[in-house]
């Protein structure tokens, strides 16, 4: 049995269609002025949760990242510092190859001590070097000078080591400690001792001792080498991760495009197409829908 057609059910239908369309021209204006698909849960449920996480990856990936950069940078600075202390000990050595020539007067060695005394402070200096702020040669304990001029000698330094988180549980120490760098008080090639035993040796003109001098200098001389070595390794390895952490970023951020920004030319199109459809339909509802009983008896 046909079903009446009433001029109400058309006037309802009209209006039902002309929000329908109004509705997804919104949507489409919404995402032509956002430039992304998604701008509510609504829009896509799936594509929301891809996308949040994808902004949590990015944000755990912009942290390892700052980590990377920090740690290249304490890095630096601890090898820029480890040249330093390099040079010193090389001028040290110098000085006793030349003292250990029988030939020197005591004149001449008490000038070499003057310098050697001047060497001293500086390797001390270098010890008790700061990083915005922070000791970088006293383990965790940044905050406390590591070395005095009186006592170095017999000064130990923290041994704990500062990791920096560069990758999902991927931890690396990124500093070095005084201790393995300078010698702990008990080595016999504790850098600071050998300062003192070298200036006493010159005092004393004992030239079969300023000879054993040199021993201890190039001993403690290869260790630190090893140290910078080390540093060296630790900086290639971080570099290595920041390259990785960048293409993973950018791997990402390409997902998270993909899944929130709307295709610009699709969603114009798609809005022009709409905009003819909802005058099309407003033409043809000012025919439907009459202004006055004579325009529908007409």
């Amino acid at each position: 049995m046909p079903f009446r057609i009433t001029q109400n059910m058309m006037n309802t239908q009209l209006l039902r269609n002309l929000n329908n369309n109004a509705m997804q021209m919104d949507k489409l204006q919404n995402q032509l002025s956002t430039g992304r698909r998604i701008n509510k849960p609504s829009d896509d449920p799936v594509g929301i949760s891809f996308a949040m996480r994808y902004r949590s990856d990015l944000s755990a990936n912009d942290q390892y990242q700052s980590n990377t950069d920090a740690g290249l940078s304490w890095l630096s600075y601890a090898d820029t510092m480890m040249d330093q202390a390099g040079s010193v000990v090389q001028r040290l050595r110098e000085l006793a190859v030349t003292a250990a020539n029988g030939t020197n007067p005591q004149q001449s060695l008490d000038i070499m001590k003057q310098e050697v005394n001047q060497l001293y402070e500086q390797m001390v200096d270098i010890g008790n070097s700061q990083f915005n702020g922070k000791y970088v040669f006293n383990g965790q304990m940044t905050d406390t000078k590591p070395y005095t001029l009186d006592g170095a000698k017999d000064e130990a330094t923290d041994d704990a080591l500062i990791l920096f988180e560069i990758g999902a549980g991927v931890r690396i120490p990124v500093n070095v400690t005084g201790n393995h760098v300078f010698g702990k008080p008990e080595d016999e090639d504790n850098m600071f001792s050998v300062f003192g035993e070298f200036s006493e040796v010159l005092t004393e003109g004992d030239f079969s001792k300023i000879s054993d001098m040199i021993g201890k200098i190039e001993s403690r001389m290869t260790k630190m080498l090893d140290v910078r070595s080390d540093i060296g390794a630790k900086t290639n390895r971080i570099e290595l991760a920041e390259a990785r952490l960048k293409d993973i970023s950018l791997n990402v951020s390409e997902l998270q495009s993909k899944t929130e920004d709307a295709d610009m030319a699709i969603v114009i199109t798609n809005l022009k197409m709409n905009e003819n459809v909802y005058q099309a339909s407003l033409s043809t509802g000012s025919k439907l829908i009459q202004p006055s009983l004579l325009d529908f008896l007409r």
